[in-house]
């Protein structure tokens, strides 16, 4: 093995860990969810603001601005700076004692984590070649499902044998160990960052995302996949209410940390597929991995959401939730093949802008909401949650094939 691809797999191994470490502290306040509400008087409403949109709103808008620094400035220290504030951030949500406190807290994390992954889709194109793009980036798409996992099992253990702030505060710290690893190995390849001045760079890049937006693939692409990502941020930000308050099965909120680590090998698995269906039907066969997600999940949540034993409903949701959310990384690599190298890190700031908008931001107050006033019996949680992914995952269909239609006439870089 050459020295570069050594390092090209460290390289991809350690922001690997570093997305990892984003999603636990992204995650850990619906896996705690049950505690905070309890503890600071909160609804599910509030408690889908909280997960959702003080986090996502801030995430969408500030990522744009971050894709286009990280088109033109260091991506490591963009990528460094983002992952140290997150951290402090996380570790001072675990003072909070109010809602302002905890929104306060979302915001800033918010602002940091959206540093992370336009630099590192930038990247990673940089690093690997285009054939191989749907795998590395699944590789790196597998991180958001072992940081949920993790805190899924780390956090949920250390609340249930602790608190929630001192679960929230143990996930915050090795962030900043992180922070230093990437220091050492992370390392800013040689590129044209010229670009004139801050007007013709402003001007440039406005031209660029015009042309970006207006390709119709790129529109069922972000379609779609937001689609996706309403249902996936749904089902993580209330399958604790699902198993709390339907089924009186708290005990077994650590454990479907585990469906999230299978989660993370499905994506892995489906960005392999994507790469094969491409050298069989061009690079529109990818979109074939959308469909996949979008439909393959809806049996399993009809059993889950429908059955009156915990358990049974545990087991079904999170095969679910295994094959629904293995699109991840195919989405991510898919929009880099209707970009030039200039604009990588903002396509990749685009598509974390809508599924952040749509998923985050909608997903969770939208069910909270359908669950405090719409649905509302005993089993209005699981109702509530299978209407939302019923409709999510027939109209992302549609978008996948109208996507499959209009690829050849957006395709910017073949394979």
């Amino acid at each position: 093995m050459s020295r570069n691809k050594l390092y090209s797999i460290l390289l991809l191994g350690t922001l690997l860990l570093i997305y990892i470490s984003s999603f636990v502290d992204r995650q850990i306040i619906a896996v705690l969810a049950t505690g905070i509400r309890e503890e600071l008087g909160l609804n599910n409403t509030q408690v889908g603001v909280l997960y959702g949109p003080a986090f996502s709103l801030i995430y969408a808008v500030c990522g744009l601005v971050m894709g286009y620094l990280a088109d033109r400035y260091s991506r490591k220290y963009i990528i460094l700076s983002g992952l140290t504030i997150w951290s402090m951030m996380t570790l001072l949500s675990g003072f909070a004692t109010s809602f302002a406190f905890l929104i306060s807290a979302r915001l800033m994390v918010g602002v940091s984590q959206s540093a992370l992954s336009p630099a590192v889709y930038s990247l990673l194109a940089d690093y690997f070649g285009p054939e191989k793009r749907a795998r590395v980036f699944s590789v790196y798409a597998s991180g958001i499902f072992i940081g949920v996992g993790l805190s899924f099992l780390i956090g949920g253990s250390v609340a249930e044998a602790f608190d929630w702030r001192t679960a929230i505060k143990s996930v915050g710290w090795p962030g900043l160990i992180l922070a230093v690893l990437g220091l050492l190995v992370i390392r800013e390849p040689k590129r044209d960052t010229d670009f004139g001045s801050l007007q013709a760079s402003l001007k440039g890049y406005r031209r660029g995302f015009s042309k970006l937006v207006s390709k119709p693939v790129v529109r069922f692409h972000l379609a779609g996949f937001s689609l996706l990502a309403l249902s996936g941020y749904t089902i993580l930000a209330f399958i604790s209410t699902v198993l709390t308050d339907v089924y009186n099965r708290g005990d077994l909120i650590s454990y479907y940390g585990w469906f999230m680590m299978a989660t993370a090998l499905s994506v892995n698995v489906s960005g392999w597929l994507a790469d094969r269906l491409a050298l069989k039907f061009g690079g529109k066969g990818r979109f074939g991995m959308g469909v996949v997600a979008a439909l393959g999940g809806l049996p399993f949540y009809i059993l889950g959401f429908t059955t009156e034993d915990g358990f049974t409903a545990f087991l079904w949701i999170g095969l679910g939730n295994v094959i629904s959310s293995s699109y991840n990384g195919v989405a991510a690599a898919l929009i880099q093949y209707f970009v030039g190298s200039d604009m990588r890190a903002t396509a990749g700031a685009l598509y974390l802008f809508v599924v952040s908008v749509v998923g985050f931001g909608i997903g969770p107050p939208l069910t909270g909401w359908l669950i405090d006033h719409v649905f509302t019996g005993a089993f209005g949680p699981n109702y509530a949650l299978l209407s939302v992914f019923g409709v999510c995952g027939a109209l992302a269909t549609l978008c996948f094939v109208g996507g499959m239609r209009a690829y050849d006439d957006g395709i910017k870089i073949k394979d």
